[in-house]
């Protein structure tokens, strides 16, 4: 794919799109709220078409230790994935938002295709 999309992608809506994911540890919080929260909660102040969040249930980041859900380390603190995607202007102009919550996790942007969105308010709807 080549270029930005031109119109936004909501529901109803395919074609390409940008696909933001920032992945921060499960206890990482923001102003006594947990940020992944905080993430999906601009999101949606912003207008973005959707975010999903994901629990790891093992990883490792820069620091090299494995988290892991393991029987024995259930205290661990697991990485923890927000997924936004939607128009690639609309997701680029979201990111101060990460920078002014001080995000120190991998934050990716991958240029992607909607082929099937789901419908407004519908029973498949997740983000």
């Amino acid at each position: 794919m080549t270029g930005a999309a031109t119109g936004a992608v909501g529901p109803g809506v395919a074609g390409p799109a940008l696909r933001l994911t920032v992945i921060v540890g499960e206890y990482d919080a923001w102003h006594h709220r947990p940020l992944y929260s905080e993430i999906v909660h601009r999101a949606h102040a912003a207008g973005l078409a959707g975010a999903s969040v994901f629990r790891g249930i093992e990883g490792f980041g820069a620091s090299s230790v494995i988290h892991t859900s393991r029987l024995l380390s259930l205290g661990e603190d697991l990485p923890v994935a927000v997924v936004i995607v939607d128009e690639a202007g609309r997701v680029r102009a979201f990111l101060p938002e990460l920078d002014e919550l001080r995000v120190q996790g991998l934050v990716t942007l991958e240029a992607c295709e909607v082929l099937r969105p789901g419908a407004a308010g519908g029973a498949g709807e997740h983000g």
